[in-house]
């Protein structure tokens, strides 16, 4: 988990930046309002720890990074729903309590309404979203003491998806953001096509990246 909190401070240090921009930047919002946004970016997965079962065995799970893509139609200056997920394939580390290690891939979307709180001409905006996704989970690989010669396979986890984060005004076009959502969703486990477990990924995303309207 030590590699997880690093990472974290990192993009908490870089999702600070762009307030020096932003009271530099030039504010005055457009008169003709702007109904789409599309951001690109960077974010950390950090699963839960103490996640569950899998083989008979206590699991521990350790995230990485991906870069993500989101886009967004604007009803108002307030109300949107946004279209976001993974550009690439996070990477999960699973560590079980006999010692067994394993690791598998995943790549979430989901779709959310948002709030956005405030005037468009302020430079910081805060938001708040809340949706469904679904993360499809691949590439599973573990230790041949987790199950011999049988694969180990883990269903698609799915839920409820909240975000908090802010938006960083650059220009009226132009802004930063940071971001952290909270995906509620299982994984049942099996081996050789046996239920073996399930595992409570329940991860963090936590995020930062650069957009545009228009």
């Amino acid at each position: 988990m030590r590699k997880s909190f690093r990472a974290l401070a990192i993009l908490a240090a870089i999702a600070a930046t762009p307030i020096a921009f932003a009271q530099d930047a030039n504010t005055d919002a457009s008169t003709t309002p702007k109904r789409f946004s599309f951001v690109g970016g960077y974010a950390h997965m950090v699963p839960k720890s103490n996640a569950g079962s899998l083989a008979g065995q206590d699991a521990d799970l350790d995230g990485s990074g991906a870069p993500t893509l989101s886009g967004a139609w604007h009803f108002d200056e307030h109300w949107a729903v946004e279209l976001w997920g993974a550009a690439d394939k996070f990477e999960s580390d699973v560590n079980l309590a006999n010692g067994a290690r394993g690791k598998f891939k995943q790549q979430p979307v989901a779709v959310s309404g948002q709030y956005h709180f405030g005037q468009a001409s302020q430079p910081i905006r805060p938001f708040v979203g809340l949706g469904y996704y679904e993360s499809n989970i691949d590439q599973e690989h573990f230790d041949p003491t987790v199950a011999g010669d049988n694969h180990v396979g883990l269903d698609t986890p799915k839920g409820p998806i909240a975000t908090v984060g802010a938006d960083f005004n650059i220009t009226d076009r132009w802004f930063a953001r940071a971001d952290a959502r909270y995906l509620k969703g299982d994984t049942e486990a099996e081996v050789g096509g046996v239920p073996a477990g399930e595992l409570q990924v329940d991860p963090w995303v936590v995020g930062v990246g650069v957009g545009a309207r228009f």
